[in-house]
């Protein structure tokens, strides 16, 4: 083992005193890890903008360090776009469209010849990079492959709490778990070559924060490099430093912090020392040389990445300009002014959708199976900050987006139809649960403990005869209810979500907030539908991520049932009469579900309903299921069905689909999300918008103060802006931010993610099955383009009082256009500009 002290240079010199350099490498540390966006776990999965974290910087810039740091790719390829200029999806007009719009001086033809060449950015090479150029280096195994796996094998145990049986202690940090484990580990050091790998390891500091300072104090790097190298090594292990950037998410919500980040980059940081000790001083000293010069030019080398890249994002706009060309056209036919929709009596139902573009499809088939029935695009969640806790549970399930943390708690009771609660109907409901859940725990450990489980084969093996059959022919079943697991059959019709410990007048300051966001304060019909919406698959550890992402990545049930029983309860209309919303009697509210998988309504909580309201909801379920038929046929040939087939074949076939175990595409999900229209609902009434759109209504005129639009613009706008950057960057760059194959995916941990095959980084993002139907992509790389019916003062009043907004738009992570009189106009940072230019 040789050690190398680090030369004194300059750089070094700049940091005069102890305390001035932990200051430094603390200020350095927060930046890299302040990149990192988080990951929600598997039973929880929402989408992410897994560039949320830099987004204070331009597009280009991002794409540019990115390149530099970790080779990643933000725009989309350049054999991708080169396919869709020869296909004819990108026109010249569009070619010429982008290059007006960026003002660049490069000619359509230096862009299309530049299509034939990948960029000329080259990767940084890291220390462990440099320490593997060494003439032994092709005999043994790669240090950075190792190294990954290590860390990523020890994170999945130490974070583990729900898959493996026998877990090891992890009391301490870490770091401190790392540093342990690593340390009784015989096979790491062999594997890598290292025969004085475990003499090295004496030299491992205590503590994270030490580690830090002790592996920058070796490598000697400029200060100004520090953020940039630490990022570069954090993206080494991005899918667990976005775990633990999601544990530190959740804890700042709580008003507290989790300190796993940065244990995990003072691991990776302490590895490069390692390896570093482990040369001999000749190949040390050569590697000190390379990384300081390398590393010390890296801010220039991000400038010149920036010039490679401007043709890119050319590029990447004009790929985006084709679509908004035919959405403009489509928008500009409709208008802006919302209907006089006649009163309430002419209309028999209201029905309040999520804004999810599946949502668009089943809102237009509805009403034109039923023109009596009106829609509206609202927020999944309903307005209502909840936390569920099954009944027998002591772990509430958040029913919101990440973005909030919930406020109130919602829980099972047992309500039979007459209204009257069941006395100590909660308990028994816990009591039943609880013992059937230890019923169900003592025989799955039978097949589990290694005593025991070549004994429950040869005695239970044929016991799953049925099931394995039942995956060999799939039968066509309805989507299962996991919230009742472990409830008598007898009680599940009664059993209801509801709030639990809030006041009267909490509840109706609730409603009253939600109405009036949802723009339901007047004009009640005589059946509201609040319908949430969900999926249905088999064997699928994302199935929480074909859910809603609005209510956390569970279905909407809760929150639509919830919402639904408020609404219809006396005194919350007597109070909400002194708030000025009056429902009349004759309204009532019924909860329902969009399975987005077989397009099939679920209802909920009809036996509580009157004669009258029962009577009224039959006659709305026939049009419904006129309206359901009508999007399978529209939904058919994406899934290779044959929409000609008759209602009752073509439901069959989508329910086996959703019920196929083997089956990788049960539904597209959101592919294909491409635009966020915030309006009334005829700004879009007439368009066929393909399932590519966001829509969640708006009238300005009810609006005076503009809150409910600056509620809009700072949670459902972030929020889209998620999913639709979680599906670019799966696509343009599947190595870090997808999931790659699903067919060889393993779950870690019970719930936090996924490996690709036995271990590597934790995956996250997309799987190529969601982007990929086997011949082609189908979904586009396009920066969401968000359409708001308001004034332009009111628009750009609301951006500049927010300056996430301000990063989001004038940074190019997002299109923010404005409608008005049937003309289109987008913000720049040279204010309001024509949406579509003309080119001369």
């Amino acid at each position: 083992m040789t050690t190398i002290a680090a030369e004194e240079t300059p750089a070094m010199q700049i940091v005069q005193t102890t305390s001035e350099f932990a200051t430094q490498v603390e200020t350095a540390c927060r930046m890299a890890c302040s990149a990192i966006a988080p990951v929600w776990p598997l039973d929880r999965s929402i989408a992410v903008n897994p560039h949320w974290g830099r987004i204070t910087n331009d597009m280009t810039t991002v794409a540019a360090r990115l390149a530099v740091l970790g080779g990643v790719q933000v725009f989309p390829t350049r054999a991708y776009i080169q396919s869709a200029w020869r296909s004819g999806r990108i026109t010249p007009e569009d070619l010429s469209h982008a290059i007006a719009t960026k003002g660049n001086q490069a000619s359509a033809i230096h862009c299309v010849a530049d299509l034939e060449q990948e960029p000329q950015v080259q990767r940084e090479s890291l220390l462990i990079d440099l320490l593997e150029m060494h003439p032994n280096g092709e005999s043994r195994f790669s240090w950075r492959h190792a190294v990954t796996h290590q860390i990523s094998q020890t994170c999945a145990a130490y974070f583990d709490t729900q898959q493996a049986d026998w877990r090891p202690q992890t009391d301490s940090s870490l770091y401190g778990f790392w540093r342990e484990t690593i340390s009784h580990d015989q096979g790491i050091g062999v594997l890598m070559g290292l025969p004085d790998f475990s003499d090295c390891l004496e030299q491992l500091p205590q503590t994270s924060l030490q580690a830090e300072q002790w592996a920058l104090k070796k490598f000697g790097l400029d200060p100004i490099v520090w953020a940039d190298y630490l990022e570069a090594l954090l993206l080494t292990v991005n899918g667990w430093a976005s775990w633990c950037a999601y544990l530190n998410w959740q804890a700042l919500l709580e008003g507290k912090t989790h300190g796993a980040l940065r244990d995990l980059l003072a691991i990776r940081l302490a590895w490069g020392a390692i390896l570093l000790d482990s040369c001999s001083a000749v190949h040390a000293d050569q590697v000190f040389k390379k990384l300081r010069s390398s590393w010390n030019r890296v801010p220039e080398k991000i400038e010149a990445a920036k010039a490679e890249l401007a043709i890119d994002e050319i590029w990447q706009l004009a790929l985006e300009k084709g679509y908004q060309r035919t959405l403009a056209s489509a928008l500009t036919k409709q208008g802006t002014q919302p209907a006089d929709q006649g009163p309430a009596t002419e209309v028999k139902a209201q029905a309040v959708f999520c804004i999810d573009v599946r949502s668009e499809r089943m809102r237009r088939a509805l009403e034109t199976a039923d023109p009596a029935i009106q829609t509206k695009g609202f927020a999944g969640f309903f307005g209502l900050p909840i936390a569920y806790q099954h009944a027998g549970s002591t772990a509430p399930r958040p029913q919101l987006p990440g973005l909030l943390p919930p406020s109130l708690l919602v829980s099972d009771e047992v309500v039979l139809p007459d209204g009257a609660s069941l006395p100590n109907g909660r308990k028994s409901l816990e009591s039943l649960r609880a013992l059937n859940f230890l019923k169900a725990e003592q025989w799955e450990s039978l097949s589990r403990w290694p005593s025991s489980s070549f004994s429950f084969v040869e005695s239970f093996g044929l016991a799953f005869a049925g099931k394995l059959g039942g995956w060999i022919r799939t039968q066509a079943k309805d989507r299962s209810h996991d919230d009742y697991a472990g409830i008598p059959q007898r009680l599940r019709p009664v059993c209801r979500p509801a709030l639990q410990g809030v006041s009267l007048e909490q509840r109706v300051a609730l409603c009253a907030q939600v109405l009036h966001a949802m723009d339901l304060e007047t004009g009640f019909a005589p059946l509201v539908l609040l319908v949430g919406h969900g999926s249905q698959s088999a064997n699928n550890p994302h199935a929480a991520g074909l859910d809603c992402g609005a209510c956390g990545g569970q279905t909407g049930e809760v929150n639509a049932r919830v919402l639904a029983r408020l609404l219809n309860q006396a005194e919350v209309r007597v109070g909400l009469v002194a708030k000025g919303i009056e429902i009349p009697s004759t309204t009532t509210f019924v909860a329902a579900l969009h399975n987005t998988t077989t397009d099939e309504l679920e209802w909920f909580d009809a036996d509580l309903l009157t004669p009258t309201a029962k009577a009224g909801l039959v006659e709305v379920q026939r049009s419904c299921k006129n309206a359901q038929q009508l999007v399978r046929m529209e939904r058919a040939p994406l899934v290779g069905f044959d929409p000609s087939k008759s209602p009752a074949e073509l439901l069959k076939l989508f329910k086996q689909r959703a019920s196929d175990g083997a089956q990788t595409r049960p539904e597209w999900a959101l592919a294909g999300n491409a635009s966020f229209l915030i309006g009334p609902r005829t700004l879009s009434q007439e368009c066929q918008l393909d399932g590519r759109s966001f829509l969640h209504d708006y009238d300005w005129r009810n609006d005076s103060d503009g809150s409910v639009l600056e509620l809009l613009m700072t949670a459902p706008m972030l929020v889209t802006n998620w999913i639709n950057w979680q599906y670019h960057a799966s696509l343009c760059e599947p190595r870090l931010y997808g999931s790659g194959n699903k067919v060889l995916h393993n779950v870690v941990g019970g719930n936090i993610g996924v490996f690709e095959g036995n271990g590597g980084d934790l995956r996250q993002g997309l799987s190529r099955q969601s982007l990929h139907d086997g011949t082609r992509y189908v979904h586009e790389p396009l920066r969401l383009t968000v359409v708001i019916c308001a004034a332009q003062d009111r628009i750009a009043g609301i951006v500049r009082k927010h300056a996430i907004l301000q990063n989001l738009i004038y940074n190019g992570w997002l299109h923010l256009w404005q409608m008005d009189g049937g003309h289109l106009f987008r913000l720049s940072a040279d204010g309001w500009l024509p949406a579509m230019d003309t080119v001369e």
